[in-house]
């Protein structure tokens, strides 16, 4: 990544270091694994500075890959509904989302919105690192006839996931990386060694 993308990258940082999103310790990530460091961004929200940055890194990603290909916007709970709705709302597509579990009432669908067989769907999330959220979430688009080749993130952890979803036939596209944003926050003087080495530690793609 370079110019816009680059300057894009140097705030992300300064935002997840200003918002408390970054932290470091001993964390249980949703795929089991444990991790030295979180990305919480579920947090951004409430700050509503961040959140239209957000957006707009998000939007980048969108224009420039796969937003000419895809009918509908589908968000995985809980952050990316958030960053899906507002997303899927400036664009003028359709939103849904999908549930980790069929709710026991009602019509008992995963699929929250209007899905027709053989619409494109892209999957949006906020972090990926294995991306058993990502692969769930497909699994019950397709089951209902959706068609997903493509999924977005902010973030990737680089801990499999997107080789995960390639094996599935999915293309990943995220606005950075863990081993860009720790080299820029190790650059800036906001992390140390040490902390650069626990990041980089746990990435292996």
């Amino acid at each position: 990544m370079h110019g816009q993308v680059d300057r894009g990258e140097d705030e992300l940082c300064r935002i997840l270091l200003r918002t408390g999103c970054l932290q470091f310790g001993t964390f249980r990530l949703a795929s089991g694994m444990l991790s030295p460091y979180y990305v919480d961004l579920r947090l951004i929200p409430s700050d509503p500075e961040a959140f239209r940055k957000i957006i707009a890194f998000y939007s980048y990603v969108l224009s420039a890959t796969v937003v000419k290909r895809v009918v509908r916007i589908a968000g995985i709970p809980t952050a990316g509904i958030a960053y899906g709705a507002i997303l899927a709302f400036n664009l003028a597509k359709p939103f849904m989302y999908v549930r980790k579990e069929a709710k026991e009432h009602g019509r008992g669908r995963r699929i929250e919105g209007v899905l027709l067989p053989g619409d494109r769907v892209l999957v949006l999330d906020d972090v990926i690192t294995t991306g058993t959220n990502i692969l769930e979430a497909v699994d019950a688009i397709r089951s209902e006839g959706g068609l997903v080749e493509d999924a977005v993130v902010l973030l990737d952890r680089q801990q499999g996931g997107g080789a995960n979803l390639k094996n599935i036939g999915v293309r990943l596209h995220s606005f950075s990386t863990m081993h860009r944003i720790a080299d820029i926050l190790l650059a800036q003087g906001t992390i140390d060694e040490r902390q650069h080495e626990e990041i980089m530690g746990q990435i292996i793609s």
